[in-house]
């Protein structure tokens, strides 16, 4: 039976009865829900007897929208991760159902635990809906006998955390993570934009006990804390932004990494151990881990399903294992994988085994130059997804350029210029006034024959010429303005075309030395 007649089925099925029973799904591989029918972010692991359970947001923003519009939780379920049989419940929670005094949306990271009574709490964060609070996000506790639901405010009187009440802050109150100590003491931590605290709560799951501490010791820290505990030792991951070309967590500021702290205890003190995971194909990560059947899991999201993006993400699951040679236990690094993909299509654009280099090397954080020849192009792209030269003082030329290992025929072109001011401005991001492509044949020399060199943003710029062979091409870019102010370029992606169409390399060359300074 097509996943098409399924869905038509299930179209006729009472959504109350989906959430109860949940929907099969066949995942071979990352992400779980991969059709993109329905995208899954902010995964939350939990181990309940003989099943695995991942609490996720649902992502539900239009292709062209950047923002995070998310509207209910769900939840994903297996007995074992490795065989790709997983349930589906849509729609277990929606804030405004749970929390009166909620408003809609904004159904952020939360987590769910078995409380010392028996039945499941759920931690998360939502909008007050009246509120004179600077920032009206709050953490919420819901309760429900089932984990599927139905879930009921567990503390009707308002949230256990905001900028008011609870540990009155000044901070984004979002990103709950929740541990019940083996002592049956409870620990809450949360926070984003490199603020976390963290507090012991009652046991009723719900009061907060003394003052929040606040936690600076832990490099990086961006958001999406997640705290847990392995033979004694506490650990927390976290999404971490420390950026720069040589950083070993990103080298660009809207991406982010998975790095990870321990502690002795669970309110610390911490100390920074290392990184986790790299950065995934959204900018944003949100990790768990639990340990399930013997084997530890780490659980995260990409923008890998169909129609993916950065703000339609899908939970992923993968291995994690710890290095108990070193004390305490290092969390090994773990390599993100992908369900099986169909075999490459013959391409032109050999831009994907060339090495990228600018001529604005280091390359400003808010760019990378990675995304030059990575094939992806989005109706709305971040600036991670970029080369860009913005900067306060722009110079009135740059080049970009590929590097083959060796040489390479070429007889074409395409590039996907970006701006945010038209041609002409003299600042922000603007087409270029003019370029051309030049390449090295003893010394740089413009393309002969070129059909033309379009600047519009909205589509491919097309350049054909008689054919070259070269193991460098340049893209030379006349920026937008006049003498002494200009305004920045940015590219998307380009490609460069060879004659007749190949299987793309799997992997991109390491560093290749630019062909000006080898003088081949």
């Amino acid at each position: 039976m097509s996943r098409f007649i399924i869905a038509a089925a299930l179209a006729t099925v009472p959504a109350a009865l989906l959430a109860q029973d949940g929907i099969p799904v066949v995942a071979p591989g990352n992400p779980i829900l991969a059709d993109g029918r329905y995208y899954s972010t902010d995964p939350a692991p939990f181990v309940d007897g003989d099943t695995l359970w991942i609490l996720a947001g649902r992502d539900e923003a239009a292709p062209n929208v950047n923002d995070f519009i998310m509207n209910e939780w769900q939840l994903l379920s297996t007995k074992d991760p490795a065989s790709g049989r997983w349930r589906h419940y849509p729609a277990i929670a929606r804030p405004e159902a749970v929390f009166a005094w909620a408003e809609p949306g904004r159904a952020y990271a939360g987590q769910i635990v078995k409380g010392l009574d028996g039945r499941y709490y759920m931690y998360a964060p939502v909008l007050e809906r009246n509120s004179d609070a600077q920032d009206r996000f709050a953490i919420g506790v819901a309760v429900a006998d089932r984990i599927t639901g139905p879930w009921r405010d567990a503390h009707p009187s308002g949230p256990i955390i905001s900028q008011r009440v609870g540990v009155p802050n000044n901070i984004q109150n979002i990103d709950p993570t929740v541990l019940i100590d083996d002592d049956k003491r409870v620990y809450l931590y949360w926070g984003t934009f490199g603020q976390l605290r963290g507090v012991e709560l009652a046991r009723d799951m719900l009061t907060p006990k003394g003052q929040a501490i606040s936690v600076n010791t832990l490099t990086g820290f961006f958001e999406a804390p997640w705290l847990m505990k392995r033979k004694g030792t506490y650990y927390m991951l976290y999404a971490g932004n420390n950026a720069g070309p040589n950083s070993p967590c990103t080298p660009a500021v809207y991406h982010a990494c998975i790095a990870y702290g321990s502690a002795p205890s669970p309110l610390g003190p911490w100390t920074y151990r290392g990184t986790v995971l790299p950065p995934v194909s959204s900018t944003t990560d949100h990790s768990g881990a639990v340990q399930f059947k013997g084997q530890w899991y780490l659980t995260y999201h990409t923008a890998d399903a169909v129609g993916g993006g950065h703000f339609r993400r899908s939970v992923a699951i993968d291995r994690m294992d710890w290095d108990d040679s070193v004390t305490p236990a290092a969390i090994r690094p773990v390599t993100p994988t992908r369900r099986p993909q169909p075999p490459a299509a013959p391409t032109r654009n050999i831009a994907l085994a060339a090495h990228a280099a600018a001529s604005n090397e280091p390359i400003p954080l808010q760019y990378w130059i990675r995304s030059l020849n990575d094939g992806v192009v989005k109706d709305n792209p971040l600036p991670p997804d970029l080369w860009g030269s913005w900067s306060p003082n722009n110079p009135p030329q740059q080049w970009i350029e590929y590097r083959w290992p060796k040489p390479v025929t070429l007889d074409g072109s395409r590039i996907r210029f970006w701006g945010d001011h038209p041609v002409g401005a003299d600042e922000g991001v603007a087409p270029p006034r003019a370029w051309h492509l030049e390449f090295w044949q003893g010394g740089w020399k413009p393309v002969p024959g070129a059909s033309g060199y379009g600047t519009a943003v909205d589509g491919w710029q097309a350049v054909r010429f008689p054919a070259i062979t070269t193991r460098c091409l340049r893209a030379v870019f006349d920026a937008s303005g006049h003498p002494g102010k200009y305004a920045g370029v940015a590219v998307q992606e380009w490609e460069a075309l060879a004659p007749r169409g190949a299987v793309p390399a799997k992997t991109k060359p390491p560093g290749v030395q630019g062909c000006d300074a080898s003088k081949g």
